[in-house]
């Protein structure tokens, strides 16, 4: 059985999205499988469109993304892990390519990832460099990241001692345990941190864990792009 884990904090708006692209890449897999939405304190309706959407709800208090992946990660029931975030859309043919991927013998690996909507040019060819350098380094993008249980319980899981790029540890990890497939395909995920923070916010900060490294992810103070109060997106709005 396929069982997607599916962090999520304060994504009502997102998730329907999320979770009828999992249905739908499921359904056309063919493969049993069940969607569990670890719900990080949120304070919105978050838990309840994921349970009308036919997820199973996980209810935690981390608020920080590697512990909440492992929390939903050990309620999953399934052979096969595949950890979607809830802002993320994904479709057969990316689930058929991890698929693949595994009963060819691979541990786990990732898929490139493109951003919805309207976003700034400076970080389409930043998206655009970035998922290469993933390629060739053999890393997963964070949104979308897929293994055997296998490999995940004996890699030990998201690190949680970080708030940040827990997706490269993970990925290492993993490839510790065997082959790691990144994908050709790409995921669909939500470009509103482009639109709703500015390029020196955004490159600011890439620039600082740049420099930094762990240091800079071990603590949540820095972090406000992923743990900072939600802005509203304006494509959204409109």
């Amino acid at each position: 059985m396929i069982s997607f884990v599916v962090p999520a904090w304060n994504e009502e708006a997102n998730l329907p999205r999320t979770l009828r692209s999992i249905h739908a890449a499921a359904r056309a897999s063919g493969e049993p499988y069940e969607i569990v939405v670890a719900d990080d304190a949120s304070d919105d309706r978050t838990g309840e469109v994921a349970a009308s959407l036919g997820a199973r709800v996980v209810r935690v208090a981390h608020r920080q993304i590697a512990a909440t992946r492992n929390s939903g990660a050990r309620e999953a029931r399934g052979e096969i892990l595949v950890f979607v975030d809830a802002d993320t859309a994904i479709d057969a043919e990316v689930l058929r390519g991890a698929l693949d991927a595994l009963r060819a013998g691979s541990v786990g690996g990732g898929a490139g990832v493109r951003f919805d909507g309207r976003v700034p040019a400076y970080a389409r060819i930043l998206t655009r460099l970035l998922v290469f350098s993933f390629r060739q380094l053999r890393l997963a993008c964070g949104c979308f990241v897929y293994c055997t249980r296998e490999a995940f319980e004996a890699s030990g899981g998201f690190d949680e001692s970080m708030f940040g790029g827990e997706e490269v540890e993970i990925s290492r990890a993993l490839g510790r345990q065997g082959r790691f497939v990144v994908l050709r395909t790409s995921v669909l995920s939500s470009g509103r941190k482009m639109r709703t923070h500015s390029a020196f916010e955004i490159l600011g900060t890439l620039v600082r864990l740049g420099v930094r490294g762990k240091r800079a992810v071990r603590r949540r103070e820095g972090m406000d792009l992923w743990y900072g109060d939600r802005r509203p997106d304006p494509e959204t709005a409109a």
